[in-house]
């Protein structure tokens, strides 16, 4: 089974608009590879032997939780599982969490940047605690990102600051800990308790400091994804067979891994 971890669409009504907009924000620089529909990730899938995606939904301004939330549930199938969005720095997170947890989505999706916020803020730790006491698990966009500038607000020694701050739970740092940061990523995290995931991916990340990380790190802890639209699942998976790993460290990133977590 291949589960890729990290993937975005959005309603019919606004995918076209959504993707436009999101294109122009980076320059075109990664060419959508999707529509940005349910039906267009599912053709790729498809097409690409792909058998299991997880979208993960991001809330940009508070008044967007329950339609973004409510969607992301009802999109959830055999094919695909939604995690929510959380916007940060809202005093009842409590009771939101719990709305989460009762539409049984599995996680929760942040995003620094289009959030504006520090990811290792004490108040957020406080957020990040109650969510893993609930079962769900973190996945963060961490590192560089092509719309916005320098300093970012997720690097990975904010991460390591969460993962000394919290007490157990499932956190994952996409993009390998970091993009473009795979040296602090190499200093911060590899052998702490946080997955790294492979979006943006493995033509990116320098061949042997990726073996290095996979190698000490460990392949039980690296989960294979793609940031569709952005990127091309099938070209990333590719490239992960074509390394020199074994192959059930292969087998448990590009799916195995996944499922444990997600209990599929």
């Amino acid at each position: 089974m291949i589960i890729d971890f990290h993937t975005h669409v959005f309603p019919d009504q606004i995918a076209l608009s959504t993707i436009q907009k999101l294109s122009a924000e980076i320059g075109d620089i990664y060419p959508a590879v999707t529509d940005g529909t349910v039906g267009g990730l599912l053709k790729v899938m498809d097409d690409w032997g792909i058998d299991v995606s997880v979208v993960q939904p991001v809330i940009t301004k508070p008044s967007q939780f329950n339609t973004i939330n409510t969607w992301a549930q009802s999109i959830c199938s055999d094919r695909l599982i939604s995690f929510g969005a959380l916007y940060p720095f809202n005093d009842d997170y409590q009771a939101e969490i719990d709305f989460i947890c009762q539409l049984g989505l599995k996680g929760i999706k942040f995003h620094a940047e289009y959030q504006d916020f520090q990811v290792d803020d004490p108040f957020m730790l406080r957020v990040y605690d109650y969510a893993l006491s609930k079962g769900l698990i973190l996945l963060h966009h961490a590192g560089y990102d092509p719309g916005f500038q320098a300093p970012f607000k997720s690097s990975p020694r904010q991460f390591r600051n969460i993962v000394d701050a919290m007490q157990g739970g499932v956190i994952i740092a996409a993009h390998l800990g970091g993009h473009d940061q795979w040296d602090d990523v190499e200093e911060y995290l590899v052998g702490t308790d946080i997955y790294l995931d492979t979006s943006m991916g493995l033509e990116f990340y320098p061949t042997e400091q990726f073996l290095r990380i996979v190698k000490n790190h460990g392949a039980d802890r690296i989960l294979f994804a793609s940031d569709s639209p952005w990127s091309n699942a099938s070209s990333e998976a590719t490239l992960l067979k074509s390394l020199p790993l074994a192959k059930e460290d292969i087998d448990a990133i590009l799916g195995g891994n996944a499922q444990r977590l997600l209990g599929i």
